[in-house]
């Protein structure tokens, strides 16, 4: 790798470990290249790289490993959706070939406090608005230097609040939802919901007053962005709809996508 400039990325999963507690599932190859001096201040991250095209991808990895980081590479929007959660940070690309990455950007930024920062060819004006408007904590256009990239990195995590956790019970109104245990009450009263509709009511709750499209609920809660099963959604809306006891509960906005609503 250019140790300079990266000009592209790229899809494939390439998959690094965090020794401790990484993104899951993968195996431990630590690679520490750290002088006395900047190790002193080296914070060791667990990166997720979200990017499209392989080579570049493959390089980047390698060059974040070679500063002593750990790093996953995912190549859609619906696997980074999945895989932010055990992230220090994530470098997200835009032009995903599942969904935007505008929208990655403000599906990750609803649930978690997780510095982002987007690298991406787009490198006009409004491209950039829309991408701090988004939830980006930083933007970097390609072709970039790999130098540059890692003091932003630096830059991010020092101004960046410690990591919360996301709430485990959120209550709309008479509704109730806890995550850890994945029950539901209205009005006090239990309501029995399958996996999926769990799933799917917890995501329009974290994001109250929000339209979650369509691509968005299949990538997270189907782990589909590909096939054309736009009838699962509407099957399972239709189910929580009657199980809530009210149509009013969640909103179709026609052509988008879905939000929470109130009797």
């Amino acid at each position: 790798m250019n140790p300079q400039v990266i000009d592209t990325f790229g899809p494939h999963r390439t998959k690094r470990d965090h020794p401790t507690g990484p993104l899951p599932g993968r195996t431990t190859t630590p690679a520490p290249l750290l002088s006395p001096a900047s190790a002193v201040e080296h914070r060791v991250l667990r990166i997720l790289v979200v990017e499209n095209e392989t080579a570049a991808a493959e390089a980047l990895v390698q060059g974040l490993m070679r500063q002593g980081h750990h790093a996953e590479h995912v190549d859609t929007g619906g696997a980074a959706l999945n895989a932010h959660h055990e992230a220090d940070l994530v470098l997200l690309d835009l032009d995903l070939p599942d969904l935007d990455g505008l929208e990655v950007c403000r599906g990750i930024r609803t649930v978690s406090d997780t510095p982002i920062i987007t690298v991406t060819a787009r490198g006009n004006e409004l491209d950039r608005v829309l991408g701090l408007q988004a939830g980006s904590d930083d933007y970097l256009v390609k072709p970039y230097g790999f130098r540059e990239l890692l003091a932003r990195i630096e830059a991010v995590m020092r101004r960046s609040a410690p990591r919360t956790r996301t709430a485990h019970a959120i209550s709309h109104g008479p509704l109730h939802i806890d995550a850890s245990t994945r029950e539901v009450t209205l009005d006090g009263d239990a309501v029995e919901l399958t996996r999926k509709e769990f799933d799917l009511l917890h995501l329009l709750a974290m994001r109250p007053g929000a339209v979650v499209s369509r691509r968005q609920l299949m990538a997270q809660i189907w782990d589909d962005t590909w096939s054309r099963r736009g009838r699962t959604i509407d099957t399972h809306v239709s189910s929580l709809r009657g199980k809530l006891g009210s149509s009013s509960w969640i909103i179709t906005v026609r052509g988008v996508g879905f939000r929470l609503g109130h009797p």
